[in-house]
């Protein structure tokens, strides 16, 4: 994949994660205000917005890694056996580290 494409996938995904996690906090407060809630729905929302930010901060964390592998040179290339990841697994999914087939196996096991 070209380099500039990567960067652009990369840098929307950024975005798409940073403005979920912003998202959340307004969301949490909005949630505690809610007098005539009996308190289990306000419960509820906090529960998943905390696993909600867990996976935010996962999906960055996965960002920040396929952007050092842009700089290293390594982007594209299973993190596994370094086997090419198609362009078309790349555009779907940025963060790539392994092809399908390895995911597949990753997951069966």
């Amino acid at each position: 994949m070209d380099p500039d494409r990567a960067r652009r996938l990369l840098a929307l995904e950024r975005e798409r994660i940073e403005q979920g996690i912003s998202d959340l906090a307004p969301e949490a407060a909005r949630e505690q205000d809610d007098s005539g809630d009996d308190g289990s729905q306000a419960l509820y929302q906090q529960e998943f917005d905390v696993g909600r930010g867990q996976d935010l901060q996962e999906q960055l964390a996965a960002v920040e890694r396929a952007e050092s592998r842009l700089a290293d040179g390594t982007y594209g290339r299973s993190v596994e056996t370094g086997a090419q990841i198609p362009d078309a697994r790349l555009e779907a999914l940025p963060t790539a580290e392994r092809t399908v087939e390895e995911e597949q196996r990753a997951g069966a096991g």
